[in-house]
């Protein structure tokens, strides 16, 4: 392997089932040529999640502009509140902190539950659209809670209240100031929108690469793990999303699309080969990393998608 720096400055200030980090390099032998001969001005990536590959592809490459997007609510309040109140947002997170590394397990347990039922019962109280005072101290919980729960996932459930136990750490990182300020810097030629993917679509055009992360589709009927906001990333959204993919294609876009392999499981499920054929479709190794039972931690192939 060449040398590569695969954890930029900037990197995912919150703990995310799925997160790309581990296929950075493979990703980065698949991005478009026209990235290095500046061919390609903007990018896109209509599933925000995590932001590993939007923090590493800014740092290797310069873009005159960047659109991310996700439908999940919480994360785009947070992604935003980065963007414009980062100082703000430190404090708050850091008198969290201090807060909850000063207490023993019991106590840190009993914090724990307050501000996650704190969170739940202010939700209604939200606007989502119109920027808030009151984002700064949501944005706070959201990665609080987010450093401090059961296995770091991020789950909600249909009511949109934030569902996951407490989880026994002994020194979590919850606030990582550097990351957050250098994290902000990248976001200010960022636009973040709240939406479906198909929001996306006006920001795009020719001189564009977009990067598709969805929800994965489950391997099974133990690894469901597209419940990060109320709603849920059925097999017709998938489709929905590959005829998106498609129109990108004849309108001469780049596109890099990836997702689980449903042939870890089943050898004859052809249905991403069937959805994406004419494209070039690649299975590179990945390690589940976010699993009840440590034995569904293995290794499993991955999909990577391009239309170059």
């Amino acid at each position: 392997m060449t040398q590569l720096k695969l954890v930029p400055a900037a990197h995912p200030f919150m703990k995310w089932a799925g997160g790309k980090t581990q296929l950075l390099y493979e990703f980065f032998k698949r991005f478009p040529p026209g990235l290095k001969t500046g061919e390609i001005t903007r990018y896109v990536e209509p599933f925000i999640g995590g932001g590993a590959v939007f923090f590493f592809i800014n740092e290797k490459f310069s873009f005159e502009s960047c659109t991310i997007c996700d439908s999940n609510e919480e994360l785009v309040l947070t992604y935003r509140v980065i963007k414009d109140s980062t100082r703000e947002l430190i404090r708050k997170l850091g008198a969290l902190e201090s807060e909850y590394l000063s207490k023993e397990e019991k106590g840190r347990e009993l914090q724990f539950y307050t501000v996650r039922d704190a969170f739940n019962q202010n939700k209604a109280g939200i606007s989502f659209d119109t920027i808030q005072p009151v984002w700064v101290e949501r944005a706070a919980q959201v990665i609080f809670l987010n450093r401090t729960c059961f296995n770091g996932l991020f789950r909600m459930n249909r009511k949109g209240e934030f569902n996951v136990p407490f989880g026994k750490y002994k020194n979590p990182r919850i606030l990582n100031e550097d990351n957050l300020s250098d994290a902000a810097a990248v976001l200010k030629n960022t636009r973040i929108l709240l939406g479906d993917f198909s929001s996306c679509r006006p920001y795009i055009d020719a001189q564009t690469f977009v990067y598709f992360d969805p929800p994965y589709r489950p391997l099974n009927d133990t690894s469901f793990f597209t419940s990060y906001g109320r709603k849920g990333f059925s097999d017709a959204d998938q489709q929905r999303l590959a005829e998106v993919y498609r129109k990108l294609d004849k309108a001469g876009v780049k596109c890099m699309l990836s997702n689980s392999d449903p042939k870890n499981e089943n050898p004859t499920d052809t249905f991403f080969d069937t959805m994406y054929a004419g494209f070039t479709i690649e299975r590179v190794p990945a390690r589940r990393i976010i699993n009840s039972k440590g034995s569904g931690r293995g290794e499993i192939n991955e999909l990577v998608i391009t239309n170059y």
